[in-house]
């Protein structure tokens, strides 16, 4: 595992491996995450052997502005617009209608996508550079606690980390079907707080 710092060229570098299909290691808003390109099959199996999650569990995806998003789903509600443009960047994902050009085992053949535009700049940037949304999922074995710093990190096969230092105690991010008003995940977004935005 190569250490960058988080610069110009630890994004760089986070980038150039998520091209040639391996796995990395970031920083977001709320834990550590893995990343890699959702469009590469054999990347996301990594990701699935890093943390030996179950392959029947979707992985999020997150991207570095609304273009990017709008390249992985068939369509964005008025409803999901309004969410987005309120909460992004920021800890909310949303599950939005898949599009074509996401694998099925991204979704575990699900027919909605989640997705998020972190807070993190340097989770951004690293889309940014990649020039797509990559895989976003906790850097922890499945079942355990997230990392919150490199020292937590308990899995391998991580070809680059950026060292984003040790981060804040924060909620995960909330996961929410704005068209279905269904709540999956309560995190640092709070229903009480999507609520609000509907009576505004």
């Amino acid at each position: 595992m190569k250490i960058f710092a988080a610069d110009a060229e630890g994004v760089a570098a986070a980038a150039e491996a998520i091209r040639s299909g391996d796995v990395i290691l970031y920083p977001t808003e709320t834990v550590y995450g893995l990343g890699a390109d959702p469009f590469n099959a054999e990347a996301i199996a990594r990701v699935y052997a890093c943390k030996g999650r179950p392959a029947e569990l979707p992985l999020l995806l997150v991207a570095s502005d609304m273009a990017q998003v709008e390249s992985l789903v068939e369509s964005l509600s008025a409803t999901a617009l309004r969410y987005a443009e309120a909460f992004w960047p920021g800890p909310l994902s949303l599950l939005l209608p898949k599009g074509a050009r996401v694998p099925d085992i991204v979704t575990s053949g699900r027919p909605k996508v989640c997705v998020r535009v972190p807070g993190d700049e340097t989770a951004r940037a690293i889309c940014r550079e990649a020039g797509h949304a990559i895989v976003s999922t906790s850097a922890n074995a499945s079942g355990e606690p997230p990392a919150r710093s490199l020292a937590n990190l308990t899995i391998a096969g991580i070809a680059v980390a950026i060292d984003g230092g040790v981060l804040p105690d924060a909620l995960p991010s909330t996961v929410y079907d704005p068209d279905t008003d269904m709540l999956l995940r309560e995190g640092a977004v709070t229903r009480e707080m999507l609520a609000r935005l509907i009576k505004a």
